[in-house]
């Protein structure tokens, strides 16, 4: 029988016995009045979704604490975020450092913190080719800068993006998400056009032996992109891994095949690795595993930079960075190079590196990825398993002879193991497919990382949907 979380009563939380799960209601408790402002003062975000139905009061290593004293192990690492875990003692002493000496200054001055981080990235970064950098706080706010330089560096404004893909919430960025949350807005930005994303255990396109054909897949997708194309093509951007699109992983090849096409048509190509870099995948960055030889013309960072601290990053070439300064490229925002943050991610990094969080992570991933294709042999719903490092995703279907969607089932099986006690994200959005996403931190231990994978094995064990009787 698969281990359960066993649920711990949080101390900051004294007011409740009940240990049930994340499904308890929050009206029950002596936070009642406190939640209850979810519906009075909060905007919904989600995509029309409502907020989970707990109070998060305290977070510490590879697990969330609830107001009702129930302990849930993280599995999505927050938003995807706390690469090296929740309250990090290394990341608390440094915070509290520099929000008592150096923690905002006028976007125009420079302090030792950003100096650091940028000597640190170029330290770990191919270079040359990406040794020109600044520090933003959000992902599409990086992915907004990286799209405007692209653009005034090639003098074009036609921008490539993969059909499964999330790049920010921003101008430019939305019109190149085309995951979800294109419609009821308005006009995109022009210019902005996509190709197939790559889906290994879904495309029609295969070779007579059924393998799948996504050489044959891209080069359809530029025919069409390049009869849509007013002859102003300035880049594409892509993610190794599509985490919202389904945990899609570029196919080996993929991405230099990808700047071979760039570089046909006078492109650049920007990488975004706001969730798979520093580690995530078993490589420092994700686009270094399997092609060599590529080195992409922008690389945007965000999310694990700044484990959990709004940080950002662009990095590009002194090439590209001097013919964009010479015409004049402008993205002055407000906390452009902070030292708080950027003292964070110089942080992070050091501790990746001192602390061998890479090979551990690639190490961990081959037990993950492992007990969850055990776990695709037993349950006839799980369809596909994907990913790299610490990152995976688990496709549920609702048949296995049609592959079709299983996207209520994986909600429920979601639910349920937010029940158990652990957090394994599909979101409030169909959009999903219903794919679980796993990433956990990487500092996840042996026994917590075989703990959570006990309480996932249960939810399926517990869900009769589970085995598709009759399919």
């Amino acid at each position: 029988m698969a281990n359960t979380v066993t649920t711990t009563k949080d101390d900051n939380s004294p007011n409740s016995s009940n240990t049930n799960g994340v499904k308890t209601d929050p009206s029950n408790n002596h936070n009642r009045p406190l939640y209850q402002a979810s519906t009075t003062h909060l905007i919904r975000y989600g995509g029309g979704g409502t907020f989970l139905p707990f109070l998060a009061t305290r977070a510490s290593g590879v697990f969330v604490y609830t107001a009702d004293g129930r302990r849930i192990l993280d599995f999505t690492s927050g938003q995807m975020s706390c690469l090296i875990g929740h309250g990090h003692p290394e990341i608390v002493a440094t915070i509290h450092e520099h929000a008592g000496t150096l923690d905002h200054l006028f976007s125009g001055m420079l302090s030792p913190p950003v100096l650091e981080l940028a000597g640190r990235l170029r330290d770990v970064l191919p270079s040359p080719g990406l040794e020109k950098m600044m520090f933003l706080s959000t992902g599409g706010e990086s992915n907004e800068a990286a799209i405007k330089m692209a653009k005034l560096y090639t003098g074009k404004y036609e921008v490539v993006a993969l059909g499964g893909s999330w790049h920010g919430m921003t101008d430019a960025a939305r019109s190149v998400t085309y995951h979800k949350g294109r419609q009821g807005y308005g006009p995109m930005v022009p210019g902005t056009l996509y190709l197939p994303s790559p889906n290994a255990y879904r495309s029609p396109f295969r070779h007579p032996d059924g393998t799948y054909d996504w050489e044959t897949e891209l080069n359809y997708g530029w025919s069409i992109v390049d009869q849509q194309s007013t002859g102003s093509l300035a880049a594409v951007i892509l993610e190794p891994i599509l985490s919202s699109g389904g945990m899609l992983v570029l196919p080996p090849g993929y991405m230099a095949a990808m700047k071979r096409h760039c570089e046909q048509r006078g492109m650049l190509l920007i990488v975004d690795e706001a969730q798979t870099a520093i580690g995530r995948c078993g490589d420092m960055f994700a686009f270094q595993h399997e092609d060599n030889g590529v080195v992409p013309d922008i690389l945007a960072l965000s999310k694990t930079l700044g484990n959990g601290i709004p940080l950002s990053a662009v990095v590009t070439s002194a090439e590209i960075e001097q013919r964009c300064a010479e015409r004049g490229f402008l993205f002055y925002t407000t906390h452009v190079n902070d030292p708080l943050p950027a003292a964070v991610g110089a942080k992070v990094l050091e501790i990746v590196q001192r602390d061998g969080l890479v090979e551990r992570s690639r190490r961990l991933g081959v037990r993950l990825h492992a007990r969850l294709r055990e776990f695709q042999k037993k349950y006839p719903c799980i369809g596909d398993v994907r990913g790299r490092g610490l990152m995976a995703g688990v496709e549920i279907i609702a048949d296995r002879k049609t592959r079709a969607q299983g996207t209520e089932l994986g909600m429920k099986l979601a639910d349920k193991m937010y029940e158990l006690g652990l957090s394994a994200n599909l979101a409030n959005m169909a959009s999903f497919g219903g794919v679980l996403r796993i990433a956990p931190p990487i500092t996840i231990t042996e026994e917590e990382l075989d703990l959570g994978l006990g309480v996932i094995e249960k939810a399926f064990e517990s869900t009769p949907e589970s085995f598709l009787e009759g399919k």
